[in-house]
């Protein structure tokens, strides 16, 4: 705890004081607690803490909330936020903070339900001292439920917003960004209702153990969502690790993967892609070049004319990227953009000499990506043109080079967003450019990203 700021450790600090003052009264009267429930709910939460995506630990404690009087929910996040996964240190003050956190949050969410819950819900049982939510009442005391529901995301987010201040010195807007309204909405509308069920059933005729066969849907979705989670987070660092050994290999396209990628889903949201399909296209213009691992360094970086030799030899790199990316199943259409996106509407590009509607969808919209951010970027052979010159060029070669529909989506697309794009090489006045390579006037576009004039 000593390495934290002295700020950190006093609000860890005070939100520890804060939840056992909390609790006290719980355990003052231990005799007119349900501790049964108390145990039970907290065994359940405890479980839930050890879970990866930890998604049922609301609906529990909502439940608790729903279940006991404010000073015994309290009780109910603690062991399992004390024994919970912890993924930094120092565990111990993250899971003392934790612990606090849900402990205050269930605390003010259980205040809020009492208050606002119909009468027969919240009026106690007799001989007990906690408020059971009858089964006939849920349609009643959904709003109630969703109120505390959405307090308990409130009072979570907050602390979480002042704890960031405190340790990592942010300032109080940025801690709170996206903490508090709306973030807490769809969870408060989510586990409240579920929470409430959980309650009600509780006290049916089905008892506690059908009330928590509640959470096992719960259960199955979390593992999948989760399941998913990481699959996409795999298949983003294969394609973090591919751009990265192109950008090592190739110094002219650092940083240009990335925004073919950008360009090329500005024009797929134009063409009204969504989803699963928009994703494969920046996919598709990250991935572009990939092929360019199999091209002997030397002639990327040869700074004088190419042999039509070397020229051949360069114009194999999206055929090297298709057999690269083939085992990938993930990238789907993106591969036919891999192999194809230099071929030409009027059939002189390559690898296939494709024309028109032969070409694939996701080929001539990651070309026109292509050509759009090499004329945008400043090079070390060439200054950067003005997006206004660029797509004026790209119009220039509509219909014969790139497919006009594209053009006319990256033009509407960026009226609308507008474009930033950075230097991807160090820039030098004195460099000579490489044969070819350059866009002129007097010919069509090309991507750039290595002599010849091919990206």
């Amino acid at each position: 705890m000593g390495s934290l700021p002295a700020a950190a450790r006093a609000c860890v600090l005070c939100a520890a004081l804060a939840a056992a003052l909390c609790a006290a009264p719980a355990l003052r009267a231990a005799h007119g607690v349900p501790w049964g429930a108390v145990a039970l709910l907290a065994a359940v939460c405890a479980v839930c803490e050890r879970l990866p995506r930890r998604t049922l630990t609301l609906p529990v404690l909502l439940a608790g909330a729903f279940l006991l009087p404010p000073a015994a929910a309290a009780l109910v996040a603690v062991p399992g936020a004390l024994v919970g996964r912890v993924e930094q240190r120092p565990a111990w003050i993250r899971r003392l903070w934790h612990a606090a956190q849900l402990s205050l949050a269930t605390c003010a969410a259980s205040h809020v339900f009492a208050l606002m819950a119909p009468a027969t819900a919240r009026s106690a049982a007799r001989g007990a001292d906690f408020p059971p939510v009858d089964p006939a009442d849920f349609p009643a005391a959904l709003p109630s439920a969703l109120a505390a529901a959405l307090v308990l995301s409130l009072v979570a987010a907050a602390l979480d917003g002042a704890v960031r201040v405190a340790a990592e010195r942010r300032r109080p807007r940025a801690a709170w960004s996206g903490l508090l309204l709306p973030g807490p909405l769809l969870p408060a509308l989510v586990h409240g209702p579920i929470g409430l069920l959980t309650a009600a059933l509780w006290h049916s005729a089905y008892g506690p153990a059908t009330a928590l066969l509640v959470l096992l849907p719960m259960s199955v979705s979390s593992w999948f969502l989760d399941r998913c989670e990481r699959e996409r987070a795999a298949h983003q660092a294969t394609i973090r690790a591919l751009v990265q050994a192109v950008d090592l290999k190739d110094q002219y396209t650092r940083g240009h993967s990335e925004r073919v990628g950008r360009a090329s889903v500005l024009i797929g949201r134009e063409l009204g892609m969504t989803g699963e399909r928009l994703e494969a296209l920046r996919f598709a213009g990250i991935l572009h070049d990939v092929g360019k691992l199999g091209v002997p360094t030397r002639l990327l970086r040869k700074d004088g004319p190419l042999t039509p030799e070397e020229r051949r030899v360069i114009e194999l790199h999206p055929e090297y990227g298709h057999e690269m990316v083939r085992g990938i199943g993930f990238l789907d259409e993106a591969r036919a953009a891999i192999l194809h996106h230099h071929e030409r509407l009027d059939g002189s590009g390559y690898p296939y000499g494709l024309m028109g509607p032969q070409i694939p969808l996701f080929a001539r919209v990651v070309a026109v990506a292509d050509a759009f951010d090499a004329m945008t970027s400043t090079r070390s052979y060439s200054r950067a043109r003005p997006v206004p010159a660029a797509l004026a060029e790209l119009h220039r070669c509509a219909g014969s080079q790139f497919d006009p529909r594209m053009v006319a989506a990256l033009s509407a697309a960026l009226d609308r967003h507008g474009w930033h794009s950075t230097v991807t090489s160090e820039a030098t006045e004195s460099a000579t450019p490489p044969s070819g390579n350059v866009p002129s006037s007097r010919r069509p576009v090309t991507g750039a990203g290595h002599p010849g004039g091919e990206g």
